[in-house]
């Protein structure tokens, strides 16, 4: 299904992403996703709802949708179209309201209730363009969102003050003030936390500019003479010529045509050390030449390019919600109507059973209102999750759902696939035995069925065993978990497989590939897998963390049992099919979560059936589309840190969550029974939400290991 995507600015808190969530799912859309953090709203292609009827319902909401669309902007003026602007406007007319708090200081002509309604106006009405705006189009859509509290304090403490001028009472109520630092305070909190979570955002906004360079465009004349001339990435299309040099960015994903490169590709592995490339290497956009220069053609661009689809996967990850925050969302959609009810339980209580003034009442009942936030409880996941992914992209860790982050603080067994997960997958011819044919017959033979096949053993035998003179066959397909099965010309049924084909013709099951016809055993062959030198130190890493190791693989029991016990894993199952395999998992996760590792097609079911499925990034593509987490760096290193970030980002979301309960249901109540001046509790609303967004950014430099 084609997804749409739009970026969205105006939200302030998860009620902004609620409200504009629930008016699209009215529309009938379907898929919608909406993250106020990063401001991407995404939702799946409708033919019958045009996407300007969807921008100008959400432009009618309150928000803006900016880059490609067909919403005619207003003419904006540049002062006022940021909170620090806003801030600063405020500012120099909130201050001199203030100026009587000060000690000594007394300037009789400011305590004019005309002078101070002056002064609070244009602050009011600044603050009710942006918050009596948004509070307005809110409520009219059933999600009434933190700008509704702003709203009402500062109307609520301007109409007293108006009722206090208009009947010359100004003595006993006089709070312009106190509407005044308000919005201010709001304002200067909103700018805290737009900054906070620019930093959250930082490791995907280094994705977003390393996809923005310029390349170094080859054409040439009709007298076939080659010119060079620079142009943006973004105009390069599959198939343009580009020279590379020395220093570098690979502007998209390319072919090298001529010439031998060091390529840095820290932004999509992790780990700098240069890899060389030479003539038909492929180059990763968004890497660094360190040495040579090149010349190559572009093989894929934008979100069909390896970063892009970098920058789309962890895009769609932060929009996900894992179960942690449900309880979380439940709670903000009645968070706003359930505070505007206490703050009218407060001012009633206050006047009517404390006997307090009507004044002193409506100053607590003030606080509740601007105190609460609502936006820390849907911000606890949000920061963390970005931060988190953004962290674990920086080093070639690509989470494709936030629930992973969740599931991966439960793992209590990872699961092995052995040939390419545990081992290089470059294999190497050791023996072969030939009973009823010439070596060379069999080697024609065995290249004529094992060049259908994509599995490494496979693509090993035939590329040392190619000949021109390949058999042709009428039939040949391959069976998962057994092998190739060919039929020829005459009807003669030939195999290429696991001992599983050839168990009933012998008992020797130390081999590698068996060849039969026609249930005749023809010979053997014997190949040697390297085991990938990190991975006995992860399995150890595995085991420090009291968490099961399991070898899975579809290989035999005895050369499955040599692998595991060169590592010291745990426990072996051999010799398995993709359908026992399957459900071996399927058994083992409902017992405990899982984590199912694995690169090749036939550990795609298994993969996707895991607590979470984890691939390789030179995995096949069937099981990169069916795990949660691929690791780009070709590798295990980054098992280890990929399950580390998982369980600390969701800690980071349980702190968070509990400062923002803690936070609420502390400071409202001391609000409520007059502890706190309605100033000072704008002020520390909008802190509430910079504590949790400086927490979340913390985990971009925690140690985790």
């Amino acid at each position: 299904m084609e997804k749409v995507q739009l970026q969205v600015t105006g939200m302030d808190c998860t009620n902004c992403a609620l409200t504009i969530n629930k008016y699209l799912t009215k529309k009938g859309l379907e898929n919608v996703k909406v993250n106020f953090v990063s401001g991407l709203v995404t939702y799946d292609y409708h033919p019958t709802i045009s996407e300007s009827v969807i921008q100008e319902g959400i432009h009618s909401l309150g928000y803006n949708v900016v880059g490609n669309t067909t919403i005619p902007t207003k003419t904006q003026i540049v002062w006022l179209s940021n909170h620090w602007q806003r801030f600063l406007f405020c500012a120099l007319f909130s201050l001199p309201l203030m100026l009587h708090m000060v000690p000594g200081l007394h300037v009789h002509w400011l305590m004019n209730p005309l002078v101070q309604l002056a002064f609070t106006l244009p602050v009011y009405i600044v603050g009710m363009q942006v918050f009596g705006k948004s509070a307005f189009n809110s409520v009219m859509k059933g999600i009434p969102n933190m700008n509704v509290l702003i709203t009402l304090g500062a109307t609520a403490a301007l109409a007293y003050s108006l009722y206090g001028t208009i009947t010359q009472q100004a003595a006993h109520f006089l709070f312009y003030e106190t509407t005044a630092t308000i919005i201010t305070l709001v304002f200067f909190g909103n700018w805290l936390e737009e900054r906070s979570l620019q930093l959250t955002q930082k490791a995907l906004q280094k994705l977003i500019v390393e996809q923005k360079v310029m390349a170094n465009m080859i054409a040439y004349d009709d007298k076939h003479e080659e010119h060079i001339f620079p142009v943006e990435s973004s105009a390069l299309r599959v198939g343009d010529l580009i020279l590379i040099k020395d220093g570098e960015h690979v502007p998209m994903d390319c072919k090298i045509l001529w010439g031998e490169v060091g390529v840095n590709e820290a932004i999509v592995t992790g780990e700098s050390a240069p890899v060389f490339k030479k003539m038909n290497d492929m180059l990763i956009g968004g890497s660094i030449i360190n040495n040579g220069s090149v010349k190559a053609y572009v093989t894929a661009i934008g979100q069909d390019a390896v970063l892009g689809n970098i920058l789309k996967l962890v895009q769609d990850a932060q929009s996900e919600k894992p179960p942690i925050q449900q309880l979380a969302d439940k709670i903000s959609v009645i968070f706003v109507p359930l505070v505007s009810s206490i703050a009218l339980l407060c001012f009633c209580s206050n006047w009517l059973f404390l006997h307090h003034t009507v004044t002193e009442s409506l100053l607590r009942s003030i606080a509740v209102l601007v105190i609460a936030c609502p936006c820390a409880m849907g911000l606890a996941t949000p920061a963390a999750i970005a931060v988190g992914l953004g962290r674990a992209a920086g080093k070639g860790i690509l989470f494709k759902n936030a629930t992973s982050l969740e599931t991966f603080s439960h793992i209590k067994a990872v699961v092995f696939d052995k040939t390419g997960t545990l081992t290089t997958g470059n294999f190497t011819i050791n023996h072969f035995t030939s009973l009823e044919l010439s070596d060379a017959d069999f080697q024609q033979l065995v290249f004529s069925i094992e060049k259908f096949s994509n599995h490494p053993i496979a693509l090993c035998l035939a590329k040392n065993w190619k000949t021109k003179a390949a058999i042709r066959w009428s039939k040949i397909e391959e069976k998962k978990g057994l092998g190739m099965q060919a039929t020829d010309q005459n009807g003669n049924v030939y195999w290429a497989g696991s001992y599983q084909v050839a168990k009933h013709l012998t008992n020797d099951a130390a081999h590698n590939v068996y060849i039969t016809k026609n249930n005749v055993l023809l010979g053997w062959i014997d190949v040697s897998d390297e085991i990938r030198s990190e991975a006995k130190q992860v399995i150890q890493w595995l085991q420090q963390q009291q968490i099961d190791t399991i070898l899975l693989s579809g290989d035999t029991q005895i050369k499955s049992e040599q692998v595991a016990a060169t590592l010291g894993i745990q426990k072996v199952v051999a010799q398995q099919t993709p359908e026992q395999k399957l459900a071996f998992i399927t058994h083992l996760t409902q017992q405990m979560s899982t984590a199912m590792v694995g690169d090749g097609t036939n550990d795609a079911p298994a993969l996707a059936k895991a607590s979470v499925g984890i691939a390789l990034s030179d995995a096949s593509n069937i099981a990169m589309q069916s795990a949660q987490v691929v690791l780009m760096n070709q590798g295990l290193q980054q098992l280890p840190l990929a399950l580390s970030l998982g369980k600390h980002t969701y800690k980071t979301i349980q702190e968070n969550l509990f400062w923002a309960f803690a936070y609420n249901i502390i400071a409202i109540p001391v609000a409520a029974f007059g502890y706190l001046n309605p100033s000072i509790g704008a002020l520390l609303m909008g802190f509430s939400d910079v504590v949790l967004a400086i927490n979340s950014v913390r985990l971009r430099w925690k140690k985790v290991l």
